[in-house]
């Protein structure tokens, strides 16, 4: 993480909070409990800044500045309110498409995820407060610039989310390998929420659970996964082949 991104003490922080900077992660040492730390917490949870309790060797290891327990990681991008995309979409008369991602927290992943959604025409990309990749330089240079092109929404739950979606007459498609249903089969030229799942875990089950359908991608090889990144761009471009985008 570039030093020019971080921001520590608990004066500074909650200054960012309060004008509202873009601030995509707080880390506070663990037991930390005063009325600064509080407003902090509050102000975080109200902007859907993740906030993590970490021992004092971790934010040691960070700076050797007076970070007085607290540490906090500014974003290269303003997030976006999926409640004033989804609307502001269906006005103009497009047909929405995002993509949903569900504990994807490797940096380059969610990176090439990125260009290849801003690439190919995603409205929008909905990552959960807990359990996403974190967006710095890093995340900007592998997405190629994309992550400040395209909106990313910061939200506070993902079923929350997909609820919202839901009640928007937003399908949601969830795309794993372990489904029977090929990609290829199904229905999506709605308006459409695609859910892609981190390698390690997959998509959570309740999600699954409030889906519309569930996916695969067709493969004939003898290895029978791809990483998150390959399998996002497979089925976004399976979207704009039906949609005929191409």
């Amino acid at each position: 993480m570039e030093q020019q991104e971080m921001i520590y003490g608990t004066h500074a922080i909650l200054e960012a909070l309060r004008d509202c900077k873009p601030i995509d992660q707080i880390l506070i040492k663990k037991q930390s409990d005063n009325e600064q730390i509080r407003e902090i917490i509050y102000l975080a949870r109200k902007q859907n800044v993740t906030i993590k309790s970490v021992p004092i060797e971790k934010l040691n290891r960070l700076t050797k500045k007076a970070h007085q327990g607290i540490i906090a990681f500014m974003s290269p991008i303003e997030f976006q309110d999926i409640e004033q995309i989804v609307p502001s979409l269906f006005e103009r008369g497009e047909t929405p498409f995002l993509v949903i991602l569900d504990q994807v927290c490797d940096v380059r992943n969610f990176g090439a995820i990125t260009r290849t959604c801003e690439c190919m025409g995603v409205h929008a990309i909905i990552i959960p407060q807990k359990g996403a990749a974190q967006i710095g330089a890093d995340a900007v240079k592998t997405s190629a610039g994309a992550l400040l092109k395209i909106p990313v929404c910061k939200v506070k739950s993902l079923k929350g989310a997909i609820a919202f979606l839901k009640d928007s007459g937003i399908q949601i498609m969830c795309a794993a390998e372990k489904f029977s249903k090929n990609c290829n089969e199904a229905d999506l030229t709605q308006p459409l929420g695609l859910v892609m799942g981190a390698e390690e875990d997959g998509i959570e089950e309740s999600i699954i659970e409030m889906a519309d359908g569930c996916v695969k991608i067709p493969m004939k090889g003898e290895i029978s996964s791809l990483n998150v990144s390959a399998a996002t761009a497979m089925c976004v471009y399976e979207v704009c082949r039906q949609r005929k985008f191409l």
